[in-house]
């Protein structure tokens, strides 16, 4: 299950840290944890990736740990399955605009914890935020992380000082390059026209299923999260109840819900109504499908089968695009989503 909670701390200390996240380039960054997309531009909003690409001295990783640096506000971690999600909030040194609104406190702190990452295996971990215009003076921002594992961790912690760049130090600190908007979009990719290839609408039913997508997985991952759109153009009420699939031995359908304060995620054996006229959207952080016990890897770029089944309209083919993992939206709306 993945756990959600939030903690509000006056001060906020900094911890021992573990992760190399560094944007810089290099051969020596191949063994570390890196961003997957090492560039920001201040005044827009920004899709951290890190890729985690092996554990401590061969042990397994369990969390993985980033605080946030000054200038970087409304940040918003992506929960993982199998994973615990907690942040620690505190105060900004000055206050900054989000959304048109003052904002003086937020995340400075994200764990994801308790999962089990092997040695062999890679792994991404995602949150998006904003890059304040009137916050980010610096040339590079650094994102200093714990890497725990089952023996051990690794502290990556150093930050240059005067003429010194990360290549200098033995264990750098993350950094995250800023560069004017104009650059971020030239070096943004295309849209990959093949993975968007099957998600036009279909109908079943009075139902009308819309833009299926799933994450790429990791080496060795044995679940899948699933997402879509299922809009009821009848005149009653119909059940997503579940389906079958090549690439999975079943699939379920989850929802994060609140529960004594803290997000979980529970399964809904009784399945999931769609009212007539609602359009309900299986999203990451809210219904989403799970694509369990994992029979290959899935590459981005890529489609995948499965059959969807409703109490009343019955059995419905349905194709899913494969995006980048730790990807927050479908393939079609990535490079517009934050």
């Amino acid at each position: 299950m993945t756990l959600v909670r939030s903690t509000r701390a006056r001060a906020f200390a900094v911890a021992p840290l573990a992760i190399l996240l560094s944007g810089t380039a290099g051969s020596a960054a191949f063994a570390h944890v890196t961003f997957a997309n090492p560039e920001a531009a201040p005044g827009r909003y920004y899709k951290a990736v890190l890729q985690v690409p092996h554990g401590c001295e061969g042990a397994a990783t369990t969390a993985v740990r980033v605080q946030i640096p000054e200038g970087v506000v409304g940040v918003k971690p992506m929960p993982k399955p199998g994973w615990t999600l907690t942040t620690t909030r505190g105060s900004y040194a000055k206050a900054y605009e989000n959304h048109g609104r003052s904002v003086s406190e937020g995340v400075k702190e994200i764990v994801w914890s308790g999962g089990n990452l092997s040695d062999d295996n890679f792994d991404e971990f995602t949150f998006q935020a904003l890059i304040a215009a009137d916050g980010a003076e610096a040339k590079q921002l650094y994102f200093p992380t714990v890497q725990t594992c089952t023996k051990g961790e690794a502290a990556w912690t150093e930050i240059p000082t005067g003429q010194q760049s990360s290549h200098d130090l033995k264990k750098p600190a993350p950094a995250l390059r800023l560069v004017s908007a104009t650059t971020v979009a030239q070096a943004a990719p295309q849209h990959d026209h093949a993975a968007m290839a099957g998600a036009d609408e279909m109908k079943v039913g009075d139902l009308v299923i819309a833009t299926p997508w799933t994450r790429a997985t990791p080496g060795g991952a044995k679940v899948a999260g699933g997402y879509l759109t299922i809009t009821n153009k009848g005149s009653a009420s119909d059940t997503f109840v579940g389906g079958t699939s090549d690439i999975a031995g079943r699939i379920e359908i989850h929802e994060m819900a609140m529960e004594g304060g803290v997000m979980k995620m529970r399964p809904l054996n009784a399945g999931l109504e769609i009212k007539p006229g609602q359009t309900v959207e299986l999203k990451p952080g809210g219904f989403h499908m799970m694509f369990l016990d994992l029979k290959r890897q899935l590459k981005q770029g890529e489609t995948v089968k499965a059959s969807l089944k409703f109490e009343k309209a019955g059995t419905a083919d349905v194709t899913f695009n494969v995006g980048a993992v730790g990807g927050s939206s479908s393939p079609q709306h990535q490079h517009h989503h934050h």
